[in-house]
């Protein structure tokens, strides 16, 4: 095994030993939440207001503090149920 193959594999196990315990705490925090909901609210406002103090917001992925719903289903755009447009070309692949 070269010093690269064995980096590899190393990086490998490393991230799924983060995934794992990612997916265990989450999970314990779920629980956490559920069982004592009222202290979990008032922890989660202390961090967001340190959070605040130190600079950082609370942003969705599009940049906006306030977050906003927007649901919009296929038939709602068209007018149309259940069906969608398809796609009669050829398969081109990559062809250039």
């Amino acid at each position: 095994m070269t010093e690269t193959d064995r980096r590899i594999e190393t990086a490998k196990r490393q991230a799924v030993r983060s995934r794992n315990y990612r997916r265990a705490r989450d999970r314990a925090l779920a629980r956490l939440a559920q069982a004592h909901p009222e202290t979990y609210k008032e922890l989660l406002e202390q961090e967001k207001v340190a959070d605040a103090e130190m600079g950082k917001k609370w942003v969705d992925i599009d940049g906006s503090t306030i977050p906003s719903v927007d649901i919009r289903t296929y038939s709602s755009i068209t007018g149309t149920l259940g069906s969608y447009p398809t796609d009669n070309r050829e398969n081109e692949g990559n062809d250039l």
